[in-house]
């Protein structure tokens, strides 16, 4: 901590903003500070954090002192952090503008309380091998006017209302600048995006029109190589928040996804194998089970073509809307009839299922009356009912 220094939010000469994040808390070392809720500002020659809740505590880390940056993992309890460790501070510093005199860490810890540590990381690793800071152009980070006065806590005093409305102006022209860039960006993404997918869409006709003439094992693979391109531009709670938004916005996505992908098992797929399949295709950036499920009891409110059902035993699943149960469970009762009995591990062999899938759809047939059961030592298995037809 004796290696960071007050400064206020201007820009030296040269200098660049590339990234900022709040909710960052700082530690000297492992010893919590004072500094608890502030916005942590990257930019081309230094990390500059604000205060979020206190005006004036403004204070910033030039790169050239950083030695090494370590990307320290979090956990439920914990959040995630960067730790940059420091050389030692030049001879040549001045002192009066140091945020502590002294300190027995040779490191601080940035705490990322609500997410975006690793973009942040990968940002800030890239800015100080580029060192722009060493460019002849570029002065140094200048020292504080003297003539500022301090308070008792060691913070700058403001002057008065005009500085207060100067800072707020800034911040808003600086926000300003943030959201046009992260927009050109947005937009270059979505291009390549509808791209990708219109690729993804033609290649599935294709697929379809050649399907007699393929064997399966190349239509495995083709599909094998469609799910390895994956989601373009995953829903994840650092670019749309926490809570309601998340799960609406997250529920969207999943439906696109698993419209073309139910098609192909029946109009419908256990939550397990969607877990699977969902996360494979969003590459690092994984969702939980309990947010899956969250995301798929919005599917109904915001009218997707898809639906959450939960069976008797709890199983859940999601389906199709043109999903035909009358018609399925008259297809399965066929199926028995032809095979005169039926067992769960049979059917999820002729109609490509689950097995777990397959035993609720004989367990719902028998629910219905199209069959019953026969529990025996050799296992669950399912026959027409007669019954129904005598009647």
């Amino acid at each position: 901590m004796d290696r960071l220094v007050w400064c206020d939010e201007s820009l030296l000469p040269g200098e660049v903003n590339i990234l900022q994040q709040a909710c960052v808390r700082i530690y000297d070392g492992e010893d919590r500070t004072s500094f608890e809720n502030g916005i942590l500002q990257l930019t081309t020659h230094r990390v500059v954090w604000d205060d979020q809740d206190q005006d004036g505590r403004t204070l910033c880390l030039n790169h050239s002192l950083v030695a090494r940056l370590e990307d320290i993992r979090g956990s439920i309890t914990k959040s995630h952090k960067i730790a940059p460790h420091l050389q030692p501070a030049p001879a040549s510093r001045d002192v009066s503008q140091a945020v502590m005199m002294a300190s027995r860490h040779d490191y601080v810890r940035f705490s990322f309380r609500k997410g975006g540590q690793s973009e942040f990381l990968n940002a800030y690793q890239q800015q100080i091998s580029k060192k722009l800071w060493e460019l002849p152009q570029i002065k140094a980070l200048p020292s504080k006017p003297t003539a500022q006065a301090r308070t008792a806590k060691g913070a700058p005093v403001r002057s008065g209302i005009m500085g207060i409305e100067r800072k707020l102006e800034a911040k808003r022209l600086e926000t300003d600048k943030s959201i046009s860039e992260a927009f050109q960006d947005l937009n270059a993404l979505m291009v390549k995006a509808k791209e990708m997918v219109a690729l993804a869409d033609s290649v599935t006709r294709k697929l379809e029109d050649k399907k007699g003439s393929l064997t399966e094992d190349e239509t495995t693979a083709l599909q094998s190589y469609l799910l390895s391109v994956g989601i373009a531009n995953p829903v994840t709670r650092e670019t749309h928040g926490s809570g309601a938004t998340y799960h609406r916005e997250l529920a969207k996505q999943l439906a696109v996804f698993l419209e073309g992908q139910l098609k192909d098992t029946g109009g419908i797929m256990t939550m397990q194998d969607i877990y699977c399949r969902f996360n494979r295709a969003r590459g690092m950036e994984l969702v939980s089970p309990e947010d899956l499920v969250n995301a798929c009891q919005n599917f109904a409110s915001l009218k997707l073509p898809v639906r959450l059902k939960k069976f008797d035993s709890g199983v859940l699943v999601v389906e199709l809307l043109s999903h035909d149960e009358d018609s399925l469970l008259k297809d399965l009762q066929s199926k028995v009839v032809e095979r005169a009995s039926m067992s769960a591990d049979e059917l999820s062999q002729v109609a490509n299922i689950s097995i777990m899938l397959a035993k609720e759809r004989l367990l719902l047939a028998e629910t219905k009356g199209f069959l019953c059961r026969d529990d025996s030592v050799e296992g669950l298995r399912f026959y027409t009912n007669r019954f129904l037809e005598a009647c």
